[in-house]
């Protein structure tokens, strides 16, 4: 079942046009990796060269000695074993320049006197990992930097405020206007979540338009850290993960969203809208998919109400394609099913089969807020962001080892953290040394940027 069948049977659009011959589909973006490996050495084609990519050469790459990224911090790439052409993982980081919106009134120019500043200043890294081909991740990198700063330039007055106002212009319609925003709670963090969800949003439709235009078909993973007033924000929609270590201490930064964490909801929804699985699939799971000899037994099952499990007769529907079938990490969604709200929340988007969560990107992130000002930080404090293929090895206390031996022993090597970022890649290669002990080996694509906060948060403290 192709993702075409997937689209006509599901997306709204009227009855099935009728076969066309196939024709050749252009990428709406030309491949390549992120431009801060721009002078690495390696080139840009599929892979890591322009020339065909032999399959025992899987280089890990870092940008150019002499190339600084944001806070100095370190990243390392690797390509995938041979699972397709491409490196299907992107990256992007840089500064953050928010601009403040002007407002024409007259009678507004006093508000503005509260934001002496033209700018407020941060710095952003983020992570895409792509399946279906690299196009989705590449246009999520290229798009989400500025979805965000025209979503954090919308609230810039509020976020420099003492406490976000209920009018963004300053006025005071309602004498308890203060009293109602302190009584909900809402802080100027608050702000930038919600700038982050709406940037996360904005960027979905983006890719869904510009992937139908051309045709086709794929989705994305986000992991995103930006750096504002001496927070860090951390947003994640997919199975890529950050972690803080420190020296007595590993945090998760993020949430991964997995068949199994997003089970209960898209059984919901598949509740709800039982069309929309087109008489082909089974909402309910199972231990596994059941045969024809399971007709009439009773089995181990769930459906969206349940964290528990139960048992029922099995009946020829249940015979269908299970909706989710796997577990753990492992687990897949059958036909995938995942909410995209630029179609609106009750629609589904259905994608490839037998892939895991990622649709163009999904559209609400979960956001962790780190206060970087409040922490007594030490200059081996990082932050470890990464795709699932390193997590798909590594377990956080073993991340955290290995930056707590690699570190103190470099600190006076200015590349140290992509040295660092290099040594967990290396470690996910197979080294019976390693620190798994028994010579695992990602063949995924991975992607890794370590994060120094040391002496940060003095930078970050508000422009």
């Amino acid at each position: 079942m192709s993702a075409g069948w997937f689209r006509r049977r599901f997306l709204p659009g009227g009855p099935l046009p009728a076969p066309r011959p196939p024709r050749p589909r252009a990428s709406p973006v030309p491949y390549r990796r992120p431009r801060f490996l721009r002078g690495s050495g390696s080139g840009s084609g599929p892979g890591t060269a322009d020339a065909p990519r032999r399959p025992d050469a899987r280089p890990v790459r870092s940008p150019a000695r002499g190339r600084a990224l944001p806070w100095n911090a370190g990243y390392a790439e690797i390509i995938n074993a041979e699972k397709s052409e491409f490196n299907e993982d992107q990256a992007a980081c840089g500064q953050l320049c928010i601009g403040r919106c002007e407002f024409g009134a007259e009678e507004d120019r006093e508000w503005l006197t509260l934001c002496p500043e033209e700018f407020l200043t941060g710095h952003y890294w983020a992570l895409f990992d792509g399946h279906g081909g690299p196009a989705a991740a590449i246009l999520a990198a290229n798009t989400l930097h500025s979805c965000l700063r025209r979503q954090l330039e919308a609230v810039v007055e509020g976020m420099v405020a003492t406490r976000p106002p209920m009018h963004l212009s300053g006025h005071c319609v309602c004498p308890s206007d203060p009293q109602f925003v302190e009584e909900k709670g809402i802080r100027a963090e608050d702000l930038v979540i919600g700038a982050l969800e709406s940037a996360f949003q904005e960027c979905d439709e983006v890719i869904g338009r510009e992937l139908e235009a051309s045709g086709q078909v794929g989705g994305c993973t986000a992991l995103v850290a930006v750096s504002l007033q001496g927070k860090l924000y951390v947003a994640n929609a997919g199975d890529s993960r950050a972690i803080l270590v420190r020296k007595d201490e590993v945090r998760p930064l993020s949430s991964e969203f997995t068949p199994e964490t997003e089970r209960q909801r898209i059984q919901q929804l598949a509740f709800v809208y039982p069309e929309l699985l087109a008489g082909e699939f089974t909402r309910l799971e199972f231990p596994r998919r059941l045969k024809g000899d399971d007709l009439g037994q009773k089995v181990l099952f769930r459906d969206h109400h349940m964290r528990g499990w139960s048992y029922k007769c099995v009946e020829n529907s249940d015979l269908k394609y299970p909706l989710i079938h796997g577990q753990g990490r492992q687990a897949r969604l059958l036909g995938t099913l995942a909410v995209s709200r630029g179609l609106g929340d009750h629609q589904l988007r259905v994608l490839d089969t037998n892939i895991q969560l990622k649709p163009f990107l999904l559209s609400v992130p979960q956001v962790t807020v780190l206060d970087v000002d409040q922490l007594e930080l030490q200059e081996e404090d990082v932050v470890v962001m990464a795709t699932d293929g390193l997590w798909d090895v590594l377990s956080n206390e073993q991340v955290a080892r290995l930056v707590r031996s690699f570190l103190p022993g470099n600190r006076e090597d200015p590349h140290r953290f992509s040295e660092l970022a290099q040594t967990l890649i290396h470690s996910t290669q197979g080294k019976d040394d390693g620190p798994t002990g028994d010579g695992q080996v990602s063949y995924d694509d991975i992607s890794v940027f370590v994060i120094p906060l040391h002496s940060q948060s003095q930078r970050s403290g508000g422009h």
